[in-house]
């Protein structure tokens, strides 16, 4: 007889363990399994950026990310003997200014350890080989160590990278093309470094060489070998002595060399198969968001799928992953390609061109801002998104994420940031009133939602009075707080699982929170009013 569980995980890297343990901290049952007999010993990736730790916080998993790697404040971009600018993460708009610089499989190992605090583990030596869907679910076959298992589950997501069965045997196209020059990598101690351990070098020469810090002043270099023979080691130094003749790598491990591409696919669900991380999207390893964007593709379909699997809200909502996690992938693949461009830009006018074009953007402080929220991958709104409803603002408006700097302080005077509230597996009613004038609707509006506005949906609600005063019987945030969030008068934020806002209401707020049930169908008895228009993305 077949096993049974509600999701089936193929793949345990990081998108496969975060998706897992999302779905076991809400109670949702799954398996997770793996073709490798053990976890890798070494992988590639090396950046976590400030989004992602961002979720890791929320997990209350980021310090032990933060101890074990090492922060990347800042990535300086060279070119013929020069600095043409800097990106710098100070600025991003996260409280988390830098990336952290961290070997993947350490990032696995702590993803690792967090499932299993939870109760789950990963099935590994298990190889899918045939995959069949049914109108209420799949089933699918898999080897294990020459034993044939059946598992039955509600659903299935292929977090099995670039070479995916999952997708394959769901019939999904992986779109976009091959990069024709090969990449190489290695780590390494450079002797005679005379700059900052934390920082990133991007060196657009010939060959083109990137450095990506680790802990214990390590480096990650990735380049572009002159040939298939070349000695790699050799190569990068060529690059490197222009600008500093006076260092030398020891300690040299890890040589490999790979093939990148660029592609994306076609579809992220098939039937009750969906796709996350490598198995969707692939890019080029120059801009270090692919891991970054798997482990987002998981944690924005785990509150998804677990609503759905326990009857709280309707299957159609599962279509706004797709809607929501494709473009993203499509920004960050035509970006990663664009880069790959430059960097093999070999005529010299082209060449001085490119600087000159890459000086300007770095001079210029809009520029050089949306540079750093780029790197951060904060830059991502879910403003188009089906699921996502309510009053516009420029300032924070439905799709946006709910930022992590805003203070606030609770009626018995301890301080905290209000993002902190929706560090759940449920939605959060944050209710703000512009002034103490609004805070007896506020109150009453909080107790109503409390009481019966949520549903199943809100999992807590929060009051704030922006005042400048001491109200030592409210929880407060400051007026220019409210400010920063466009807050006039009062108004109603649901904050979805994922940390971006589902809703937001200045006005009929109990009608709009109907309506946002209604949408996400866990209140399909209710008379659903009149939605508001949807906020275009910025």
């Amino acid at each position: 007889m077949p096993t049974e569980t509600e999701v089936l995980i193929v793949g345990a890297g990081p998108t496969g363990l975060l998706l897992a343990a999302e779905l076991q901290r809400r109670g949702v049952a799954c398996r997770l399994i793996d073709a490798n007999p053990e976890p890798l010993h070494w992988d590639r990736a090396t950046v976590v950026h400030p989004r992602s730790l961002e979720i890791f916080e929320s997990l209350g998993i980021v310090e032990p990310l933060l101890a074990a790697g090492v922060k990347q404040r800042r990535a300086l971009i060279h070119s013929a003997g020069s600095v043409l600018g800097d990106i710098d993460l100070a600025i991003c708009g996260s409280r988390y200014g830098f990336n952290i610089g961290i070997s993947e499989e350490v990032t696995e190992t702590i993803l690792t350890g967090y499932l299993e605090q939870l109760g789950g583990h990963v099935q590994r030596a298990s190889r899918l080989i045939n995959l069949e869907q049914h109108a209420d679910g799949v089933l699918a076959t898999v080897d294990h160590n020459g034993a044939t298992e059946q598992i039955t589950a509600k659903w299935a997501v292929g977090c099995d990278g670039v070479r995916s069965v999952t997708r394959q045997l769901s019939g999904i196209e992986l779109t976009g093309h091959d990069q024709p020059d090969p990449w190489a990598v290695f780590d390494t101690t450079i002797a005679g470094w005379p700059h900052s351990y934390e920082a990133n070098y991007a060196y657009l020469d010939q060959p083109p060489v990137i450095l990506t810090a680790l802990a214990g002043r390590r480096w990650r270099v990735y380049l572009r070998p002159t040939s298939e023979q070349s000695d790699l080691e050799t190569d990068a130094a060529a690059t490197l002595q222009q600008y500093l003749p006076q260092i030398s790598f020891t300690d040299v491990s890890h040589p490999t060399r790979f093939h990148c591409h660029t592609k994306v696919a076609s579809h992220y669900r098939s039937g009750r198969v969906f796709l996350a991380g490598d198995s969707a999207h692939v890019c080029s390893p120059s801009q270090g968001h692919g891991m970054n964007s798997g482990l987002q593709d998981a944690f924005n379909l785990a509150w998804k799928l677990a609503l759905v699997c326990q009857g709280r809200a309707a299957e159609s909502i599962l279509d706004s992953y797709e809607a929501e996690r494709r473009p993203v992938a499509e920004m960050i693949t035509a970006s990663g390609y664009a880069f790959e461009q430059a960097q093999s830009i070999t005529d010299p006018a082209e060449r001085r061109a490119r600087d000159e074009e890459l000086r300007n953007i770095f001079s210029n402080p809009t520029t050089r801002h949306h540079e750093s929220i780029a790197e951060a991958e904060l830059d991502i709104e879910y403003c188009a998104s089906p699921i996502v409803m309510g009053d516009r603002h420029d300032a924070l408006a439905p799709g946006h994420r709910l930022p992590d700097t805003i203070k606030i302080r609770h009626g018995n005077g301890a301080a905290a940031l209000l993002h902190e509230l929706a560090h759940r597996p449920g939605h959060t009613a944050i209710v703000i009133a512009a002034s103490p004038t609004a805070a007896e609707r506020a109150v009453q509006l909080a107790a109503t939602i409390e009481s019966n506005g949520g549903s199943l949906l809100v999992e807590s609600t929060a009051t704030f009075i922006a005042s400048d005063t001491d109200l030592h019987s409210h929880a407060q945030l400051t007026a220019a707080a409210a400010s920063q969030l466009g807050v006039n008068d009062l108004t109603l934020l649901l904050i979805r699982p994922d940390g971006h806002v589902g809703l937001r209401a200045n006005r009929d707020h109990l009608e709009a929170l109907r309506a946002y049930i209604e949408l996400l169908g866990s209140g399909r008895d209710s008379p659903a009013p009149a939605r508001r228009d949807r906020p275009r993305r910025r």
